[in-house]
This record gives C-alpha cells, sequence and structure tokens, in this order.
C-alpha cells in the first residue's frame, strides 16, 4: 500500500503552521482553550477569543479538520482535538535606537502550531426517562 493512500485503521490527522508571528507564551495561552474539545466546539471557541493568537489557531484547526475529511475520510462530526501544543520557532531581532546613541534589541518571535485531530465514535446518551426506569 502507498504512503498516501488512505486506510481504514487510520483514526487520526495533523495540521502544522510553521514560522507565524506570534509568540510561543501567547499562543499557548489560546491552545489551552481547546485541548480535548470536540473540533466545532473548538472552532466555535477560537471564533469568539479576544486574543489575536486564536486567528492563527483556527486556521491550522481548519486544516486539521479539512486532513482528517479529505485525505482519511474521517467524519468531522466525530473528531476531537487529541493533542495540540506550541513550539519555540526562530527569532528575528531588530533594534530600535535609544538616546545617547545607544541601541535597544527587540526579538519578534515566533511559533510553530501542531493541532492534531482524532476521531472518536461518540456514545449515544441515553435518555432521562430510561435513566430513571432503570434506577428503580
Amino acid at each position: 500500500m502507498a504512503a498516501n493512500e488512505p486506510d481504514a485503521a487510520v483514526r487520526t490527522a495533523f495540521a502544522r503552521a510553521s514560522q507565524v508571528n506570534v509568540t510561543p507564551m501567547k499562543a499557548r495561552r489560546v491552545i489551552d482553550l481547546i485541548r480535548n474539545k470536540p473540533a466545532s466546539d473548538a472552532l466555535a471557541v477560537l471564533k469568539f477569543a479576544p486574543q489575536a493568537a486564536s486567528e492563527p489557531v483556527a486556521k491550522v484547526l481548519a486544516s486539521a479538520i479539512a486532513n482528517a475529511e479529505n485525505n482519511f475520510n474521517l467524519d468531522p462530526e466525530t473528531l476531537i482535538v487529541s493533542r495540540a501544543f506550541v513550539d519555540e520557532g526562530p527569532t528575528l531581532k531588530r533594534f530600535q535606537p535609544r538616546a545617547q546613541g545607544r541601541a535597544f534589541r527587540i526579538r519578534k518571535r515566533t511559533s510553530h502550531i501542531t493541532i492534531e485531530v482524532e476521531s472518536v465514535e461518540r456514545a449515544v446518551r441515553p435518555s432521562t426517562a430510561t435513566k430513571k426506569r432503570s434506577a428503580r
């Protein structure tokens, strides 16, 4: 079987964005909001999150969902965010002129954002009437 053919045993898909112009600390705050949530709920949380880092994280999550759907034929309704992490990318070093001929270093940090989604079959919850009958 070829490496890029869909396989029935594959239950995870991921997406990665490299060198995103967001500091890793700020991106990790946003990632912590969506870890272990259903993918559709995580997208809704990111849509209304006030942090600037939520936009690139939402794009990576949408890409991971699309990868799962198109490459591995997974149902988007059964996807959860199984792993999500942010690594530090290269730091751009810039200098700001200061008084008396001095220079002040500005570090423009970048991030590598990785999100992995996993297909988990949702358990059918019994209705409340069924629970009451079984308790008797």
